[in-house]
Order: structure tokens, then sequence, then C-alpha cells
């Protein structure tokens, strides 16, 4: 079960693509709209988790509204989730005040990366 909800997580923000230009990103006209792309922690994490929906674009889009809403070290705690989903549960549920302020912004990250990328 725990798994399960880790992953739905993780599905979250890889079901997400697109997002406006941020810091060490580029982005691409496609006929109205931008989509962005960016490397990092989350991109490569995205990238070896071996989900068929983990394309390099959308891998690319994930990370650039990483780069938007987190700062590095919660994008590298993030990253780890794609690797061990069930440490999304452990930090979801934990209570400790650390724990619950990262996912509160771990959970607006995906929010956002799922509005911006879908």
């Amino acid at each position: 079960m725990i798994r399960v909800v880790a992953c739905l997580s993780a599905l979250l923000i890889l079901s997400s693509c697109g997002g406006s230009q941020s810091s060490g990103s580029r982005t691409a006209r496609g006929g109205s709209s931008e989509v962005s792309f960016a490397t990092g922690p989350i991109y490569t994490a995205c990238r070896q988790a071996g989900r068929r929906e983990a394309s390099r674009e959308r891998c690319g889009c994930v990370q650039a509204v990483a780069n938007q809403t987190l700062i590095a070290a919660d994008q590298k705690r993030g990253a780890g989730f794609f690797k061990d989903p069930a440490r999304a549960q452990e930090v979801r549920q934990s209570d400790r005040s650390i724990d619950e302020r990262f996912w509160d912004r771990w959970k607006a990250y995906s929010e956002q990366a799922k509005r911006i990328c879908t």
C-alpha cells in the first residue's frame, strides 16, 4: 500500500510536461505554447526510473518546474523518491516538522508541475 501511494506521487509528477523558462533551461515554441526543458537531479532520477512515461521531454519539463519552485536540497531529496517510492510515503506521514514543511513544498511542486505540464 505504501509503495502504491508513493508511486502515485511520482507518477503525478511524471504526468506533467511544459512550463516557463528558468535558469539552466531552454524553451522551444510549439504553436501557441512554450515547452521548457532543464536537466538536474529530478531529470536524472526520472530518466533512470525506467517508467514508460519518463520520456526525455517529460523529465526535462518536470525538472524545469522544479527549478522554478524548489531549492536544490529539496530537488535532491525528492529525486530519491523515484528510486525509493516508499521513502516518499515515509516523509509524507512523518510527524517531524522539517518533513512536514518539505512535504508541503513537494506537494505544491507536484501540483504545479501537473497544472503546467499536462
